[in-house]
């Protein structure tokens, strides 16, 4: 498949484009925090993603969604990079459709899909135990009693976990790995909300003796870790979208400015030096335009390579988006770090996406051994 958007794509994008910058600017994050919404969102602007048809871009039309494909909501994820919305989009309306068309059970899809279409169905994924992401459980664990499961442990920076209505939750069993579909109601359950540096929201869980069904079960047990890593490259990619739309809009930020401010009565944007640096994040940026298309391309076509594809797309963006946003503080000066001036929530939130599902070192290490290194 060709690594450029077709007509549909690109008006998809348009449409996004020109929703997020009129209905959620940045200004809209800044309310938010300055607000201190203990939602950490916007209940309103998210009905307004569910009339749009946004939560059920991946949802199989036999469950109300528009089976649009990864592409689609990639594009999405992307454009609100650029604003820097946050919603529960990607943990719901991709991460936790994906899991549940890739494991979910006829009754648990028929269930809870057109409750994620329509809005009323949040979802988490819980994974991390940790300050760093390691994907295979250690101390969570759910041990088999009389015929239902016993879950005990904690779970750590488990995004838009404080709104949840359920947590798709991996922990050790008898003889491997398995998941969990866990309500975020059930009893021994607890969720502590805490906010982070880019002013998103994120939670703590921890399960006392949370007893649960088999039919609970996310996949067949035991054997859930290759089901994890498959869902936890959908996360990566879509963070690596929104990477992008982070990378992009700061570059463009930025080369406004260099137009703008002047020194020695001529634009800054005049001088070769940052001229020649603009000019190499410009090509950087369009290479990671290609990757993030690729990868969400082979999410589409369920690849081979897809786990390699995922890392790589996950390093290259956390590279490319670092030196986007530092870039763009630099050539701003000392006001790029500013309350008043919107670049410096874009490094931030760079910063909060580059270690999630696992930082540059961890997928550099990662594709190296997927290539037999």
């Amino acid at each position: 498949m060709a690594l450029v958007l077709n007509d549909e794509q690109l008006m998809l994008q348009d449409a996004a484009r020109h929703f997020l910058a009129e209905r959620a600017p940045v200004k809209h994050l800044r309310e938010l925090r300055d607000s201190d919404d203990p939602d950490g969102f916007s209940r309103t602007l998210w009905s307004e993603f569910v009339e749009m048809g946004w939560t059920g871009i991946l949802v199989p039309e036999a469950y109300g969604g528009l089976d649009y494909g990864y592409t689609g909501i990639g594009l999405i994820l992307e454009e609100c990079g650029r604003t820097l919305t946050p919603s529960p989009l990607m943990s719901t309306a991709m991460v936790a459709v994906a899991a549940l068309e890739l494991a979910g059970s006829a009754e648990q899809r028929s269930v809870i899909l057109p409750e994620v279409v329509g809005g009323r169905h949040l979802l988490a994924l819980a994974c991390d135990e940790g300050p760093l992401h390691a994907p295979e459980p250690a101390q969570c664990k759910a041990e088999m009693r009389e015929g239902h499961f016993v879950l005990s442990g904690s779970k750590k920076a488990v995004v838009d976990g404080h709104i949840a209505q359920s947590f798709i939750v991996s922990s050790r069993t008898e003889s491997g790995a398995s998941l969990f579909l866990v309500p975020a109601g059930a009893s021994g359950v607890t969720v502590q909300r805490y906010s982070v540096l880019d002013t998103h929201v994120a939670a703590t869980i921890e399960f006392n003796q949370v007893e649960l069904r088999p039919d609970q079960l996310l996949g067949p047990p035991h054997q859930a870790q290759g089901l994890l890593d498959r869902i936890l490259d959908v996360a990566r990619i879509g963070a690596a979208a929104e990477m992008l739309g982070i990378a992009r809009e700061a570059f463009e930020q930025t080369v406004d400015y260099l137009k703008q401010r002047k020194q020695f009565g001529v634009p800054i944007g005049s001088f070769q030096a940052l001229q020649h640096r603009a000019a190499l994040l410009f090509g950087e940026l369009e290479l990671c335009q290609s990757l993030v298309l690729k990868a969400l391309h082979s999410l589409d076509e369920d690849s081979d390579d897809l786990a390699e594809l995922a890392s790589l797309t996950k390093a290259k963006l956390g590279e490319t988006a670092q030196l986007a946003t530092a870039e763009a503080i630099q050539m701003h000066g000392g006001i790029g770090m500013t309350d008043d001036f919107d670049i410096g929530f874009y490094i931030k939130r760079y910063r909060i996406l580059e270690s999630l599902y696992g930082d540059r070192n961890f997928h550099l290490d990662r594709f190296a051994r997927l290539r037999g290194y």
